[in-house]
């Protein structure tokens, strides 16, 4: 049930999150009672030091991971309540999430990766939106390619048209520019702040480039799993 989602909440509110997982030399604890809330079309940049729990802070953010203790909410939802599959139908067309690692389907085209969430969610002419998207982000020329015949920076710009093409209110990225070098990093972190504004969305971003962080509104530093600033 989605019954609590409510377009008025912040697309992000963490309260009291902790998180603690199992290693071979016990717990570790991993998020420290955190709290985020992070506004409808607000820019908020994540940084801190390895390990400080950066990226596990957009995992239960996200749902993909469920926080020891506190209150993950995604769109006023309590992400608790709801079964793996719940999130992922909570998430589909109003969060989108992209990676340092891309994580684009290899068996597939540019096209395809792009087009396949939006016949997921429903969406009519999911091939056209597909190619319109990959457009926006200059590879008209390359929809049939597959992943391995793409550079990396072509690669993120395919995973930044599948995350927006679908217009989300919040879109989490991990480290999004960490696999490329300087002018490519550049160009690409252009382009995803051009069509997050261009959609209206939310960021939160995760990131150790001191220059790209400067460019959101705001900067959550993190120090052992806690909110540092």
């Amino acid at each position: 049930m989605l019954d609590d989602a409510s377009p008025l909440a912040p697309p992000l509110a963490l309260s009291a999150v902790a998180l603690t997982l199992p290693s071979a030399a016990g717990p570790v604890n991993i998020l420290r009672g955190v709290d985020l809330t992070v506004n409808a079309g607000e820019r908020v940049a994540v940084v801190g030091p390895s390990g400080s729990g950066k990226s596990s802070l957009i995992a239960v953010g996200a749902g993909l991971e469920e926080p020891t203790a506190g209150t993950a909410r995604l769109f006023g939802q309590d992400l608790a309540t709801l079964s793996e599959d719940g999130r992922a139908r909570l998430r589909r067309g109003r969060a989108a999430l992209v990676f340092q690692s891309f994580h684009l389907l290899p068996n597939m085209t540019a096209e395809e990766n792009v087009a396949t969430p939006l016949e997921i969610a429903g969406a009519k002419d999911a091939l056209a939106k597909a190619r319109d998207w990959l457009g926006r982000v200059g590879l008209s020329g390359r929809l049939t390619h597959y992943p391995h015949q793409l550079s990396g920076g072509e690669q993120q710009r395919v995973a930044l048209a599948r995350a927006l093409a679908a217009r989300p209110a919040l879109l989490f990225a991990d480290e999004p520019t960490g696999n490329l070098d300087g002018a490519t990093a550049a160009s690409v972190a252009d382009l995803m702040f051009n069509l997050v504004a261009e959609v209206g969305a939310a960021l939160v971003m995760v990131t150790h480039d001191p220059a790209l962080a400067t460019r959101a509104d705001r900067i959550v530093r993190m120090a052992d799993g806690r909110v540092a600033s």
